[in-house]
């Protein structure tokens, strides 16, 4: 497997297509705001689990967090932007804050797809909530060894980064497991 490189050495390179979006991606404040998300989520899936609704009412519930996290998340950034700079957010700039802030509801969003699956009939309820955790957990993961090796890691190190990081998620998981 090849390192991955900075955006900068991407973009000199010429590269296009999907890796040459992951490395922009990468590169981007996005990747925090979706990491903060997706352990949200997790969390969530994690409470929902103990009790579980209906699939439609995951997906309702994933849904409305992600909104309500999302526009708490741009209040917070206006507000912030507004103490910090003694002026009114102009509206280009709270269009940009809004597609920062909107990777964080992706974060936490993105495993209703599952639960989605399973009111179609595709999944099974429980395959679902496994599905959502562990690719939360696989998310979390993958951002860990990709941050590590964009600051300059060798493999081993970003990949003992992405262990590392993943097994709190992993821990928060079996915690609920054993406790409940």
């Amino acid at each position: 497997m090849s390192a991955v490189r900075p955006p900068a050495a991407a973009a000199a390179s010429g590269s296009g297509g999907p890796a040459r979006m992951l490395e922009r991606h990468l590169g981007s404040e996005r990747v925090a705001r979706v990491t903060y998300g997706a352990i949200i989520g997790m969390a969530l899936i994690v409470v929902l689990e103990k009790h579980p609704p209906a699939s439609g009412i995951v997906v309702g519930t994933l849904l409305a967090t992600a909104l309500a996290v999302t526009l708490a998340e741009l209040y917070s950034e206006v507000i912030g932007h507004q103490t910090r700079t003694h002026a009114r957010v102009q509206r280009h700039h709270l269009r940009h804050l809004a597609g920062e802030v909107a990777a964080v509801g992706f974060g936490i969003a993105f495993p209703s797809v599952f639960f989605l699956a399973a009111v179609a009939g595709l999944l099974e309820e429980d395959t679902a909530f496994t599905l959502a955790k562990w690719s939360g957990l696989g998310l979390i993961g993958f951002y860990g060894f990709c941050a590590a090796r964009l600051a300059g890691d060798r493999f081993l190190p970003a990949l003992l980064q992405a262990l590392a990081v993943a097994a709190i998620g992993a821990l928060l998981i079996a915690f609920k497991a054993v406790v409940h």
